[in-house]
């Protein structure tokens, strides 16, 4: 197999596995928007979208979709070994990997990236206060971080390309 279509295999299931996970494309822009739409006035949900685009087309970004919706899925069937088992199932406050494989999503368009994260994740705004929600029966530790570094990094490539930087 080429490495054209592993990279093309690679986006497909990380884009797969969000949809099936109940996150869209505009679940993502719509926290682009909220995070960037006091400094842009003219900002567009189309840029949004685009941006959040372009991030998803990392590979290290489809990397860590991959690895940590595959853990949320495991712990959601009772798969992994204790004690990660009941620290994942349960989302424990001081666990944090969880947050190590975001920054990796984040790291991707620079320092505003850590800024923008930290905000969203604190604020949990549309989906990810779905996410969030214990009572789905969904284990979501993963997913919720990823899903708001993705936000933070399309932010900080849209903030990138405003400031004429990128």
């Amino acid at each position: 197999m080429t490495e054209e279509k592993k990279t093309t295999l690679t986006e497909a299931t990380a884009r797969k596995w969000l949809h099936e996970r109940g996150v869209e494309i505009q679940d993502i822009a719509d926290l682009v928007f909220y995070l960037q739409e006091k400094y842009h006035p003219n900002l567009q949900m189309e840029d949004c979208t685009l941006n959040v685009e372009r991030v998803l087309s990392k590979r290290e970004v489809q990397n860590a979709i991959l690895t940590g919706i595959q853990l949320d899925m495991l712990s959601e069937k009772g798969l992994l070994e204790e004690p990660l088992q009941s620290i994942i199932q349960a989302d424990e406050g001081l666990y944090g990997v969880d947050e190590v494989l975001a920054f990796s999503i984040v790291n991707v368009y620079g320092s505003i990236g850590f800024t923008n994260y930290g905000y969203i994740d604190k604020q949990k705004p549309g989906i990810l206060q779905q996410l969030n929600d214990k009572s789905s029966g969904k284990c979501h530790t993963f997913l919720d971080d990823i899903v708001g570094a993705i936000a933070a990094a399309a932010s900080s490539r849209l903030a990138h390309r405003a400031a004429h930087t990128e």
